[in-house]
């Protein structure tokens, strides 16, 4: 059960980073949504390596393939099983691995759960297996869309390079234009230089990437277990490499007071309701209150770096793991469609869930 997500739109994926291929199969997408092939294709184009030298140089152009549930460009409201075939596999740059334990990987407790396990590329624990995710996340984004919804991303840190700047205050639409997907050009450089010496270090490097979600009307979310801010963390934590969830005014709101942190309540021009702020990062009670929804994921540095490490193999003896292979020096430019793709999952399917609660 640990490869499905949702409780109306749903979602399995499949696959491993050095099988033929990986996909996913959705479920409960309603009938008649706009199929975007092009879009859905230029968000795995966001997500794909080799998209610079700062990040891992396989190739794979990550072009997917309809398999069912769409005809005519649009949605049927059958299961969508949508695939991606593997092309640039190079399963020997991991033979030397095949009885090792990686630092910080998966190699273990894989190894532990299952008695065996896929040691290319780290098989079903690797994050290649995150393109189903932007897929089917591309899909929900054209669900919301409809809605009003929007979902965007961004790198405010890497390392100790941190954007200070609020995202009111930044140009979200310049964030595509640079290698780190930082909406401030001059930090952009900074980060870019950083991770690249890095890179050249055998290194990697850690950062944070910020989400903000606007047009979310009140009243999406549920009491309790399923709240949307906790269904948020959930899915942000599943991504590979996530080490931290923050929404609202996260740990920086303990240095506040209760009286400088409420959000207040008014009626706008409009006879709308609103908060004067928004500390609560526009969810309160775990239910939408109509807000800007905006949240920041840590990302850990990556495990694999190209320096030798010492570890154990499977019989218990010492052994040194040589760093080869491709991989992403600092994975968070990679990560922002990611964190939009698994958003969008959360909110499709709370809206979904709203919309049959009612009467």
């Amino acid at each position: 059960m640990g490869s499905t997500y949702g409780k109306i739109f749903k979602i399995a994926t499949f696959g491993e980073s050095h099988g033929a291929g990986i996909g996913v199969i959705i479920e409960g997408c309603p009938a008649g949504v706009n199929f975007d092939s092009d879009f859905i294709q230029s968000e795995l184009t966001r997500r794909k390596p080799g998209q610079s030298r700062i990040t891992t140089q396989r190739k794979e152009a990550d072009e997917f393939e309809v398999l069912s549930g769409v005809f005519e460009g649009k949605t049927t409201g059958t299961p969508i099983a949508l695939i991606i075939r593997n092309e640039d596999q190079r399963s020997k740059d991991y033979s030397h691995i095949a009885a090792q334990f990686r630092p910080s990987h998966a190699d273990y407790t894989y190894q532990v759960k299952y008695g065996v396990r896929d040691y290319r590329g780290g098989g079903r624990s690797s994050a290649r297996e995150t393109a189903a995710r932007v897929a089917a996340g591309a899909l929900a984004k054209l669900l919301l869309a409809d809605l009003g919804v929007n979902i965007q991303s961004y790198v405010s840190q890497v390392g100790a390079l941190k954007l200070e700047k609020s995202y009111q205050d930044l140009d979200l639409s310049i964030t595509e234009t640079n290698a780190v997907r930082c909406p401030d050009p001059e930090m952009a450089q900074q980060m870019f230089d950083y991770i690249d010496s890095v890179r050249k270090q055998g290194d990697s490097v850690g950062g944070v990437v910020n989400c903000v979600i606007t047009g979310v009307p009140a009243g999406w979310g549920e009491p309790v277990f399923d709240k949307l801010h906790a269904e948020m963390g959930k899915a942000m934590l599943s991504i590979n490499a996530v080490k931290g969830f923050e929404y609202g005014s996260g740990f920086e709101g303990v240095t506040l007071l209760g009286s400088q942190h409420n959000d207040a309540f008014f009626i706008d021009d409009e006879d709308k309701v609103h908060t004067r702020t928004n500390h609560s990062g526009g969810v309160q009670g775990g239910i939408s209150n109509g807000e800007d929804i905006y949240f920041r994921v840590a990302f850990k540095p990556v495990a694999t770096i190209m320096q030798d490490q010492e570890s154990i193999d499977q019989h218990g003896d010492v052994a040194i793991v040589q760093g080869k292979g491709r991989h992403d020096p600092c994975v968070v430019p990679r990560a922002v469609p990611i964190v939009e793709a698994m958003a969008a999952l959360v909110l499709a399917d709370f809206y979904l869930r709203n919309r049959s609660s009612k009467v």
